[in-house]
């Protein structure tokens, strides 16, 4: 199948193009400003589906959201007459189209076109009028928010907000890029005359602001923010693709004594924390007990054995694991237990707890198995 993407270098268009070569597709039209009238005349007598992406949003002249809108469209679709070409046309809109702005009345002009088009020729036309949208490789300082913040806040620069409780309607570029696909498969899904994305959030700015902030708060603090709503989760995929190259890693805390070391990994406040130790032969760790808190030890690296007691009996229990064979030992509470390097190599452990450390109540009693 031979497609056509306008706007190809742009934030949806990137995105798109990456998933369609994902799928299987080969025969892709790239169409950018640079590419010359022949080249797209000659796309367009052979494509057999068009993603019109292409628009312009913020010209430094606004007579140019006539061309680079009605003007580019309505040479698109004369084209495509030209040669009788009756592809399906997708054509990203926005939810700016019903407002009465040049932006907004550049892009309802556009869809009258593509609807007129449809009704003339037979061809199928799938008009989106999107909202803001977020995710990956989208420009910041441009025309997205989420962008904009993302940069700046990845950056230590300042943000602006002019009023936190401004509501956005927000859609994330994956869930357009399905859509995108069902249209392209011809069952796109529609709203009366227009075509829409299912999956939509609603976010305040300010609220938008704090998630950023708590996302590079967690790469000092180790705090991860709940990701269990998937905007959330969406959201921290979007900023950390915003990071500094030359910024991608962070160090830990390492705490140092004669045992070898331990360091956190990951705090949370929903699923408790992760810290990892690294043990020298002969070393033995622990010795103390819960009331409440639970874990779970998991050697990595070398041989260990890790012995239990429960406080008011005699027997001792032992588990003796290396780091060949992955195996979690949960560790109740009521138990003391401690873990010791009985290999000839340091042994490093992942720990989880239940709960973050906390040192004016760190619920752990020192009792010898």
């Amino acid at each position: 199948m031979k497609i056509l993407v306008t706007g190809s270098n742009g934030f949806v268009g990137k995105n798109l193009i990456s998933q369609l070569i994902n799928k299987g597709y080969e025969n892709i039209y790239k169409v950018t400003r640079d590419t010359d009238s022949s080249t797209l005349e000659q796309y367009l007598k052979e494509c057999q589906f068009v993603f019109h992406l292409a628009g312009v949003n913020r010209p430094l002249d606004k007579r140019e959201f006539v061309e680079g809108n009605e003007g580019f469209t309505s040479k698109l679709l004369g084209l495509l007459k030209k040669y009788n070409n009756k592809a399906p046309v997708l054509f990203s809109s926005s939810t700016q189209a019903d407002k009465d702005n040049p932006y907004g009345n550049s892009k309802r002009a556009c869809e009258e076109l593509l609807f007129r088009y449809s009704g003339e020729t037979g061809a199928k036309v799938f008009v989106y009028r999107l909202p803001n949208l977020f995710g990956k490789w989208c420009r910041p300082n441009y025309n997205s928010v989420v962008a904009t913040f993302c940069h700046k806040i990845s950056r230590n620069e300042p943000i602006e907000i002019h009023d936190p409780e401004t509501s956005l309607t927000m859609c994330y570029i994956d869930e357009v890029l399905n859509e995108f696909l069902r249209a392209l498969d011809g069952n796109p899904t529609k709203y009366g005359e227009f075509c829409t994305v299912p999956m939509t959030y609603e976010v305040k700015l300010g609220e938008l602001a704090e998630k950023l902030f708590s996302f590079k708060a967690n790469r000092e603090s180790l705090v991860m923010p709940s990701l269990e709503k998937e905007f959330d989760r969406n959201l921290y995929s979007t900023f950390l693709s915003y990071l500094e190259e030359d910024n991608f890693s962070y160090r830990l805390k390492k705490n140092s004594d004669n045992r070898g070391w331990l360091a956190e990994f990951i705090k949370s406040k929903e699923l408790g924390q992760i810290f990892i130790s690294k043990t020298k032969p002969g070393v033995t760790r622990g010795n103390h007990w819960h009331h409440t808190k639970v874990e779970k030890f998991l050697v990595i690296q070398g041989e260990a054995t890790i012995r239990f007691r429960k406080i008011d009996s005699d027997k001792v229990i032992k588990y003796h694991v290396n780091g060949e064979v992955p195996e979690v030992v949960d560790i109740p509470v009521g138990y003391t237990h401690s873990i010791e390097n009985t290999g000839d190599e340091d042994v490093i452990t992942l720990f989880w707890a239940c709960e973050i450390f906390d040192p004016e109540k760190p619920d752990t009693y020192y009792v010898e198995v």
